[in-house]
């Protein structure tokens, strides 16, 4: 079982793309969940969404305490959030942000694996929004193979209509600038 937590503010897309998350490995046959953490949650408010992924019926029912994957939407999230909180041995996270890797690394002192991509620059110029929901979702493809990126084609389609194909410009820019350190 694949179990990914997303750190994100309110109105930024982390329960959507949880949801796109699940929506796409059902596609593929696969057994998903997708689910947010909220208070009294208000636009901009830093929240937490979840997402399981597995070949086999999951019949867990509770927060992801212990993900293999952290994703985390905005950065500004890393000073006031432990994000790595709960990471499994060998997880992997994956962070907007327009400072490297190993800067990330040194500054904050992370051993697991780091992911890093600009989304809020990708999103921007691409979409005309700093949303960065759809971007960071072919970061977290790029990071770990969960499934080919094309699977998330249909869900954004989907779920963002006529600004469907910017979103997708942005998840394939991102996918393709995402830069791993393990």
């Amino acid at each position: 079982m694949i179990e990914i937590r997303l750190h994100g503010r309110g109105g930024a897309g982390a329960v959507t793309s949880a949801e796109l998350m699940a929506i796409a490995a059902i596609n593929l046959g696969k057994y998903a969940q997708a689910f947010p953490s909220f208070g009294p949650e208000r636009r901009g408010a830093p929240v937490v969404a979840f997402c399981r992924i597995d070949d086999k019926q999951i019949k867990l029912r509770n927060n992801i305490n212990k993900p293999n994957i952290v994703l985390v939407l905005d950065p500004s999230l890393l000073r006031i959030v432990n994000v790595v909180a709960g990471l499994r041995p060998g997880g992997m996270l994956v962070i907007n942000s327009r400072h490297s890797c190993s800067d990330l690394r040194t500054e904050f002192g992370y051993t697991c694996s780091i992911a890093a991509v600009d989304a809020t620059k990708i999103a921007s110029e691409a979409t005309g929004l700093p949303i960065t929901n759809v971007a960071m979702l072919g970061a977290l493809l790029k990071a770990r193979e969960i499934f080919a990126p094309d699977a998330l084609t249909g869900p954004v389609n989907k779920r963002f209509g006529r600004i469907a194909e910017k979103n997708l410009i942005a998840f394939h820019r991102a996918f393709a600038e995402t830069s791993v350190l393990t």
